[in-house]
């Protein structure tokens, strides 16, 4: 054990994972209290190879970034940001700097991220170096601890071109980074979140009203622990206000499901190509589907019963692999979490196969959603938006315009529902009861 004079001068290196802020960050506080700290994050190109991930979640991590390097910056000490291997980028800095203790956060995402967390827990052992991981926790809101200098040049992050990432085009993506993180969630418990209730919220309604947390939640720039903090304050001041319990309980929901997800076995997602085709280019005739897939391309964000509903057509009445159909909704999705997304997909391919034609119309009554993102039906009556094969003018107007349905909906649903075609064993391996009914715990 060292010293009491000793431990006020131990450097501990903070290895900054999906946990991208400086409050409420156990790890940082444990360091900070020994100490002085380097604060790490690592771009490994091994994991930006992974068939999973995309420019886009790159994008958002940018600027998840940029908000935390101004975050340490103001706290005394700069964020360090190196490329490579990250066994051989702590070697370089532990050669260089002789840090004692390398703390970071227990990693909750795929198989393969925790066994990348247990080759570095090696390697500290090897080399003298105590390993310290840590859970999120319970308690209370830790504040952000004063960090003194240590000098080590800060670096910069990777283009894309070197971590062999394509551009990703996502026009109306969400802003990554604490600040808008926290705005969100403020104006979600004081303003948007009046009246919403998730069971009766259009998609159009959701992504208006619904909170938009997940892509905050999924990078760590809030903790868990913070949302909570926040809800109870909004549980207080909205206390016997009915128009607010819709909200307050979905967030609260959410926040569970999420803790339960995270908590369970790790996965390691089976194949490597995502889905390509109609279902992936939002031309499969079936308007609401392709209005789904475009936004979410185009967004990055889709509400948890959408979300669903076109996994379950591309698992089910396209019979895709589910491998593949959870390959290509990752990459579209900016809070894309290994934890919760095949656990998600598990729940949709195992579970009951909608009727995409009567979903669509719950979710989008008046149309106002497909219009939106599929404007080659702007001349379909809304009588026929949902099912516009059935229009007798649609062969005469569409053509050329807008692709006949791939499959018969009602025939494709029938067809599945006989065959339960069981998903491969290895796509999931729970150690507790997953999340019922959604894509993704979207928030």
């Amino acid at each position: 054990m060292p010293s009491q004079d000793s431990a006020l001068t131990m450097l501990s290196l903070v290895w900054f994972t999906r946990d991208l802020r400086v409050q409420d960050h156990p790890a940082l506080s444990l360091a900070a209290a020994g100490g002085r700290v380097l604060p790490v994050w690592i771009a490994d190109p091994a994991e930006w190879a992974r068939p999973e991930v995309s420019a886009r979640h790159w994008g958002f991590l940018d600027d998840c970034l940029r908000g935390l390097r101004a975050d340490l910056a103001e706290l005394g000490q700069p964020l360090i940001l190196r490329t490579g291997d990250p066994v051989e980028v702590l070697t370089r800095l532990q050669a260089k700097h002789g840090f004692l203790r390398l703390i970071t956060h227990q990693e909750t995402g795929s198989a393969w991220a925790r066994a990348r967390q247990q080759r570095v827990a090696d390697w500290a052992r090897g080399a003298g170096v105590e390993w310290v991981a840590l859970a999120q926790g319970d308690g209370p809101v830790l504040p952000a601890p004063p960090l003194p200098m240590v000098v080590e040049g800060t670096g910069a992050l990777p283009g894309l071109k070197a971590l062999g990432l394509a551009e990703d085009r996502c026009p109306y993506r969400q802003p990554g980074g604490r600040a808008a993180g926290l705005q969100l969630l403020e104006s979600y418990l004081s303003v948007r979140g009046q009246g919403y209730s998730p069971a009766t919220a259009t998609a159009l309604g959701a992504e208006r009203a619904g909170s938009r947390l997940s892509p905050y939640l999924a990078y760590g720039v809030l903790s868990p622990r913070e949302v909570q903090a926040a809800l109870a304050e909004a549980r207080q001041r909205w206390r016997g206000n009915s128009d607010w319990s819709g909200a307050l309980r979905a967030l609260a929901a959410q926040l569970r499901a999420r803790t339960q997800a995270q908590d369970a076995l790790p996965l390691m997602p089976p194949g490597d190509t995502p889905a390509t085709g109609p279902w992936a280019d939002g031309q499969t005739g079936l308007p609401f589907i392709d209005a789904t897939m475009r936004a979410l391309a185009a967004t990055g964000w889709l509400d948890a019963r959408s979300r669903a509903l076109l996994a379950a057509v591309g698992v089910h009445h396209l019979a895709l692999n589910p491998s593949a159909v959870g390959l290509h909704l990752s990459r579209l999705c900016t809070d894309y979490d290994p934890a919760i997304h095949w656990r998600a997909l598990q729940s949709v391919a195992l579970g009951r196969i909608p009727d995409p034609v009567a979903m669509g119309q719950r979710l989008d009554p008046q149309g106002a959603f497909i219009r939106r993102w599929v404007p080659e039906l702007a001349r379909v009556p809304d009588a026929h938006l949902h099912a516009p094969w059935l229009w007798p003018r649609a062969r005469k107007l569409l053509a050329g315009r807008y692709p006949e349905p791939v499959v018969d909906p009602a025939t494709a649903g029938r067809a599945a529902r006989a065959e339960r075609t069981p998903v491969p064993r290895p796509l999931v391996t729970p150690r507790k009861r997953a999340p019922k009914g959604q894509m993704a715990l979207d928030l």
